[in-house]
């Protein structure tokens, strides 16, 4: 693995975590859909992006929400647009080591490569309104 293929992890798992009925039973840290996976800083770091979403949804969906335009409902984002939004979300918020551009444009290019290029410029310009407000 390496640092993108941590974030698609993270945001697979978050995805894979909201779409379960059962939220307290869905074991998404373990990424057993991932074949050949080993234990390394990279899987560690796919956790920690995981797990950290998930300790601070409250405060990353209110984060985002403040941002949409008071026409457009949360619950109308779709599903893997929101956990791209919140894993990087997150680490805009949180992991302040990392470079609020390649956060973002790693976002966007997860969203062009699970085939949503209509929200790329959505996923960007909310990424990116966090960023300066929070940074």
């Amino acid at each position: 693995m390496n640092r993108h293929d941590s974030r698609v992890a993270a945001i697979q798992g978050l995805y894979s975590w909201d779409m379960n009925e059962d939220k307290e039973a869905a074991d998404v840290s373990s990424f057993n859909w991932i074949e050949n996976k080993k234990e390394d800083d990279d899987l560690t770091f796919a956790r920690l992006m995981l797990g950290g979403t998930l300790e601070n949804l409250e405060e990353i969906d209110s984060e985002i929400k403040s941002r949409l335009s008071p026409k457009w409902d949360f619950s109308r984002v779709n599903k893997v647009t929101l956990a791209i939004l919140r894993v990087s979300a997150y680490s805009l918020l949180y992991q302040k080591d990392l470079e609020s551009a390649i956060i973002i444009n790693e976002a966007v290019e997860i969203a062009k490569s699970f085939g949503i290029d209509d929200q790329a410029a959505f996923i960007n310009g909310l990424l990116d309104r966090i960023s300066k407000e929070k940074r």
